[in-house]
């Protein structure tokens, strides 16, 4: 899978992912172009990406492309706290 085709993958899932977990009553879709991708790299057969969306929800997603597998793993999360902890 090409980086193309992988981002466009990674898109597709993330918004339905979130359209699937929306409140209905709210009314609100998103479509892939309302998905971005934070970070993503690549290694021999696998990709890695960390994305995001345009909803105000706190989420983050993780998605990993098993290239020998011909797998895609999705992981999910909530941000529930950013603070800056001072060091030294």
């Amino acid at each position: 899978m090409n980086e193309k085709e992988f981002v466009s993958l990674c898109k597709k899932t993330v918004a339905e992912y979130a359209n699937e977990h929306l409140d209905k009553t709210d009314g609100k879709q998103i479509t892939a172009d309302d998905v971005f991708i934070v970070w993503m790299c690549k290694t021999l057969q696998n990709s890695k990406a960390l994305a995001s969306t345009t909803l105000f929800d706190g989420m983050y997603y993780e998605l990993t492309y098993n290239g020998d597998k011909k797998e895609l793993y999705f992981d999910a999360y909530k941000k529930w706290e950013n603070k800056a902890i001072p060091v030294g």
